[in-house]
Parts: C-alpha cells; sequence; structure tokens
C-alpha cells in the first residue's frame, strides 16, 4: 500500500491511520570519509526509496498509553524503536494522548534497509498528524536523528546525497529504477561492521555532481564479506544478472534491472535458501502527503 488511509470509527469516533508505508531505502553508495571525535563515522551516500516495506497502523487513545498491538520475536515493546519514536515525541511536545501501534514486518532484521529506522520516521509522521503536534519535518528529523542516523532521512522522504553522520541533505534527481533486493539469510549488527578494525575511514570526500552509480562503491561491503561469507555468496549470484551490491551495513544486496520482467525472473531462480524481492524506486514518501 502506497499511501496511508485516516478514518474514524464510530461511537465515539477513534483517529486511526492505516496501512502506512515505512520504505525501504537502499544505499547506491556509502563512504566513510572520517571519524568524529565522539566516535561517530562521518559518511558519504546516496538514499533511494523504495516502493516496498512494512506497513504500521495508529489508533489514537485518550489515557496516554502507547501499546505494540503486534508481537514481534525477540523485540521486546520496552526496547522497540517504534514505541521509543512515539514516547520521544508524546515527551518533546507533552502530548496527553497515546496510541495503539500494529507492526506488519516485511523487511529483514539486520538487513541494511533501513527498516526499524523507516519504521521509527513513520511513527513519528503519522503520531505528529494523528496528534496533532504540529512539528515541522526539520523538527521531526531532529527528533529522529536522536533514535538512529538513518531516521532523519526518511523524514526527509525523497532521493537524496547525504553526509556528516547521514543527517544533512541535498536533494538528488535520480531516474525511476527497477531493483531485485536479496537477503542471504543473515543479520548484521551496524556497530560491528562499524567497529571493525579493517573497515576504511579514509575515503576522499565526493562533490554531488561527481556521483554515478555505477562508479560507486560500497566500504562497509568488504568487512561484511569476511565476516559474513554469505553476503559475498549472495553478490557474486545476483552479479551473474547485473552489477550487485550491498546496501547499508548489510545484509542485503540488491542490483538495479532494466524491467519489472527481468526482475520476476531474477527472483524466481533465486535459492531457496534466500529470500528476493522486486522492487520499485520511489521518488517521495507517502507520509510526507499527510501535511501536520
Amino acid at each position: 500500500m502506497d499511501s496511508a488511509t485516516l478514518t474514524h470509527t464510530a461511537n465515539p469516533p477513534v483517529p486511526q491511520l492505516r496501512g502506512c508505508l515505512a520504505p525501504a531505502k537502499l544505499n547506491l553508495f556509502l563512504h566513510v570519509t572520517g571519524r568524529r571525535a565522539d566516535g561517530y563515522h562521518l559518511l558519504q551516500t546516496a538514499f533511494r526509496l523504495l516502493d516496498w516495506g512494512d506497513t504500521l497502523d495508529f489508533s489514537v487513545r485518550e489515557d496516554g498509553r502507547i501499546h505494540r498491538l503486534s508481537d514481534l520475536p525477540g523485540v521486546p515493546e520496552e526496547d522497540d524503536i517504534v514505541i521509543r519514536a512515539a514516547r520521544l515525541l508524546q515527551q518533546a511536545t507533552h502530548c496527553s494522548a497515546g496510541a495503539d501501534i500494529t507492526v506488519h514486518k516485511v523487511l529483514p532484521m539486520g538487513g541494511g534497509l533501513g527498516g526499524g529506522s523507516s519504521d521509527a520516521a513513520t511513527t513519528l509522521m503519522a503520531l505528529n498528524h494523528l496528534w496533532r503536534t504540529d512539528l515541522s519535518p526539520e523538527q521531526l528529523q531532529a527528533l529522529g536523528l536522536t533514535l538512529g542516523a538513518d531516521v532523519p532521512f526518511f523524514i526527509y522522504g525523497r532521493d537524496a546525497f547525504a553526509e556528516g553522520v547521514g543527517e544533512k541533505f541535498q536533494p538528488m534527481h535520480l531516474d525511476p529504477a527497477c531493483y531485485v533486493v536479496v537477503s542471504p539469510g543473515v543479520g548484521i549488527s551496524t556497530a560491528e561492521i562499524f567497529s571493525s578494525k579493517d573497515l576504511t575511514r579514509d575515503s576522499v570526500p565526493i562533490k554531488i555532481a561527481d556521483f554515478t552509480a555505477s562508479h560507486a562503491r560500497n566500504d562497509l561491503q568488504a568487512v561484511a564479506c569476511r565476516k559474513y561469507p554469505e553476503v559475498a555468496e549472495a553478490i557474486d549470484w545476483l552479479a551473474h544478472f547485473a552489477p550487485a551490491r550491498m546496501t547499508g551495513s548489510g545484509a542485503c544486496v540488491y542490483a538495479a534491472v532494466d524491467s519489472e520482467a527481468q526482475a520476476q525472473r531474477i527472483v524466481d531462480q533465486c535459492p531457496t535458501r534466500w529470500q528476493a524481492w522486486k522492487a520499485f524506486s520511489l521518488a517521495q514518501h507517502p507520509m510526507s502527503r499527510l501535511g501536520r
């Protein structure tokens, strides 16, 4: 579903948003250009939204409580970034309302597709609308950055050239594209990859005008492939069809293809030990159309 549906239940009416997309993202390149004194890495990347991802449902509560109605194995409610995002917005705006939240999980955890960060961003945007807390996108981005470095991008909501720790954006104007995404069945900790002594941390910064997807690279890929051979195997397999690369800190890999039909043929040939999906680029985050 590419847009949320606002409904009101009867007797008494309860504002709801259902089918809110939390889209996946791809890193078309990812360079590590340095490291700050606080340990955070300085990055350059090109973010691209996909029309595929988790969906979330929200219902307003009048008692101020925030609950997750869905079960996410291995993720206690108190630790869920979705619940933390809702409480962060509630506290920052002194909002007295609460929410029931259902997460329909599709994206693999530890896949480098931004699943948790995207869920958090969708939560901030949806509840900002339902609770009428009226924060600007920039204010929501600042809140989101305290939850994770990728959260501001999803609130920004369109293809972007990003710098800093991933929170400084310039819009990119990219042609629509079709992708195949492969999950090799392992989850990767971002912290594990960034803490590796083998990680390249001195890539020369580039300008947005210098970016071409065909000549870019992901500085995290070599480390991930050494630690997780399954990632290297998935890249090698997908590269038989089109140039393949890892997204984010892994473990998912992707390739741009010429057509939906080609994408489907590749997905149909995916080894049964992995998962594969086809997806299209998404020009704008559907939640951006809600307004405040």
